[in-house]
């Protein structure tokens, strides 16, 4: 109990509930509330009362068990709050910029939520003819190329979890709607290291998209073009596939200085 004691006074109260966050934040899985103590080193009261005022307040949700901790949506929203700051907006979208001048399409930066992929950033292409997905806008984690090169982010075990929790709707004739086939798609993805959308989510559009990562290789977000068949094959997409992994690389360095 000393040695406890004297952890947690070396640990600042209004540092305490960030380093709980922290912790289920570098994690692939759900945690304990004594699995996340093993990272931190406070008293076992406190860790669990700290994650009790963080589960009420709506930062962390219990999973179906009830044993164990994961971020809830307030988390999801401090995370994209963030992200979205003054100075860290600029840098993000002026790479977005340069992404689209170079495929002559609209991109697209993609974070994950509950509800789905959110667009939290976009530059529009100058053509008449686009699809139109505006900022704000929640697309399926299953048949778009943002949400399937997040799911490829995880672990394999996490990976099949999560995939068994969805509901497969069929959006167009390509959508996957067998987790088998899905878990295949995402296998590769996570091999080839970025996703395509052939009309999956709508038809007549194409997508790509590659995974933008914290320095630590965490998923962060997703870099994305999309465009309309008639204009953008998946070939087109492929090609510049090396251009985006490089402007992603770029996105990390502009998000995390």
């Amino acid at each position: 109990m000393y040695l406890d004691l004297e952890k947690d006074d070396r640990i600042p109260t209004n540092l305490r509930t960030l380093l709980i966050l922290e912790a289920l934040g570098s994690s692939d899985e759900p945690m304990s509330p004594t699995e996340i103590n093993s990272q931190i080193g406070l008293p076992k009261q406190t860790i669990h009362r700290l994650c009790t005022t963080l589960e009420n307040e709506g930062f962390l949700t219990r999973t179906s068990d009830g044993k164990k901790l994961r971020p809830a949506r307030r988390s999801a929203l401090l995370g994209a709050g963030l992200l979205h700051s003054s100075r860290v907006h600029i840098a993000r979208h002026q790479v977005l910029m340069d992404v689209a001048r170079e495929v002559k399409e609209t991109v697209n930066f993609v974070i994950p939520q509950t509800t789905g992929m959110k667009y939290l950033d976009r530059v529009d292409t100058d053509w008449p003819f686009r699809i139109l997905l505006p900022v704000g806008t929640n697309v399926p984690f299953h048949c778009t190329a943002s949400g399937k090169v997040f799911m490829a982010s995880m672990s394999p075990k996490p990976r099949k979890a999560f995939v068994a929790g969805l509901t497969l709707n069929r959006l167009t004739p390509s959508t996957h709607t067998s987790p088998e086939a899905l878990l295949a798609d995402l296998k590769d993805i996570r091999k080839r290291g970025y996703a395509l959308d052939d009309e999956e989510f709508m038809e007549d559009m194409v997508a790509i998209a590659v995974p933008v990562s914290d320095p630590d290789g965490r998923f962060v977000g997703a870099l994305a073009f999309h465009g309309p068949c008639q204009r953008l094959s998946l070939q087109d997409a492929i090609e510049k596939k090396d251009f985006l992994i490089a402007s992603a690389a770029k996105l990390t360095a502009a998000l995390f200085p």
